[in-house]
């Protein structure tokens, strides 16, 4: 419960409503999570609104691997209850965010190994295609192919829920890939 509780904290809506007076959830993509929140609000609060949506993943795992010190299977399962959480959050009418950062918090506590491998071919995918929907399902898919060479059936089970809700989360940008429409990064290497 803790887990889904901290998991539901609706990082976007709130660094929009307190810092900049905007729900997010009223422009760009309508997402709450920290894509539209780059695009809607800025760099200052799309990198706050990452940092905290992985920590809603990564703080309950820790937590329930060095305080609870709970078995690794069940680790993974309190991981699970956060991107619920994440995903239906309670304080925003169950209406949540993509679960990317989330994931990548509850990974990261987990298996840090495998994280970095999703993080690289995140950002090679996002390199080349600049489309981070595009890269956040290249790296999810690497997660689940990665896990399937453990032993650890846990890990199995939970990277394919992680990548069901990636996949389901992301059906509109899907359709808009195929179409050739997806919204796409714009780099910007100067230091402004």
């Amino acid at each position: 419960m803790i887990a889904y509780i901290l998991g539901s904290i609706p990082s976007g809506v709130w660094v929009g409503k307190y810092f900049y007076k905007k729900d997010i959830r009223e422009y760009g993509s309508g997402n709450m999570g920290t894509t539209n929140t780059f695009r809607v609000l800025g760099k200052k609060a799309g990198i706050l609104v990452l940092c905290m949506d992985i920590l809603k993943g990564y703080i309950p795992m820790i937590v329930a691997q060095h305080v609870l010190h709970v078995t690794p299977s069940l680790v993974l399962y309190t991981g699970l209850f956060a991107i619920l959480g994440h995903v239906y959050p309670v304080f925003a009418n169950f209406r949540g965010g993509k679960a990317v950062a989330t994931i990548t918090g509850v990974m990261l506590a987990y298996q840090p190994a495998l994280t970095l491998c999703c993080m690289l071919a995140f950002l090679i995918t996002l390199l080349l295609s600049r489309m981070v929907s595009l890269s956040s399902i290249i790296s999810v898919l690497v997660g689940v192919a990665i896990s399937f060479t453990t032993n650890d059936l846990t890990l199995k089970i939970v990277a394919l829920i992680a990548a069901s809700f990636i996949i389901i989360r992301h059906r509109t940008n899907i359709k808009r890939i195929m179409d050739g429409t997806e919204n796409k990064v714009r780099f910007s290497w100067n230091k402004e």
